[in-house]
């Protein structure tokens, strides 16, 4: 009898397929295949920007290596109090919108600019006069990692309401969990409710996971 017209045959494949429904996904570390808790660690290959899911085994062999293929990522999240960036600097960095993210790339030797978009995270066109003005300023990113942390940028309240603009040093693995978000919930042409109150809660949480760092307590 041909495989399709067994009743029973159908009947055990109809099962097996709920089962693998409902069988929860379970992350693995993406160097030696161990199950991964909510909670783990990350590696970021520089040359590719890829972040690589890995247990504490894995992660630590790269932890302060230089010259590896792959960087550990840290967990510190720090919010930039008395941040210096005025409206003419930001148009300067020729960033379309009002959240961007930058990091220093070990391969490239230079500053990478990134917002996100629908679409993914889409590298703008620096301006690296700007940029070194804004170094300046904040000479905080001069002691930031390459490839493992990145400068974010949040000036999407005080473009919409009279809340000041949040600036954070994040591990590079936060900016794209946002980029993620961003692309999941997005709906239309403004985004829609559903993505503004996501990005909402993304800071909230960043903001309780910060320390506080400014120029009277930076080191």
């Amino acid at each position: 009898m041909a495989i399709g017209t067994d009743p029973e045959f159908n009947s055990a494949f109809a099962r097996l397929r709920e089962f693998a429904r409902q069988r929860p996904f379970v992350e693995r570390c993406e160097m030696c295949s161990r199950e991964l808790l909510p909670d783990h660690e990350h590696l970021v290959e520089p040359r590719s920007h890829k972040i690589l899911c890995a247990c504490e085994e894995c992660a630590i062999l790269f932890d302060g290596r230089h010259g590896a293929k792959y960087k550990r990522v840290p967990h510190t999240v720090q919010f930039l109090r008395g941040f210096q960036l005025t409206d003419s600097q930001w148009d300067g960095l020729m960033i379309p919108i009002e959240m961007a993210f930058f990091f220093k790339s070990g391969p490239l030797g230079r500053v990478v600019a990134l917002y996100p978009s629908p679409a993914g995270a889409v590298e703008s066109q620096l301006s690296l006069d700007t940029w070194a003005g804004v170094v300046r300023a904040n000479p905080v990113l001069e002691e930031v990692d390459s490839d493992t942390v990145a400068l974010l940028v949040n000036r999407v309240s005080a473009a919409r309401t009279a809340e000041p603009a949040e600036y954070f040093i994040v591990p590079i693995d936060e900016c794209y969990k946002l980029v993620g978000l961003i692309r999941a919930h997005w709906r239309g042409f403004a985004g829609g409710t559903e993505v503004w109150q996501a990005i909402s809660t993304f800071f909230a949480e960043l903001r309780k996971r910060s320390l506080v760092q400014s120029e009277s307590t930076r080191a």
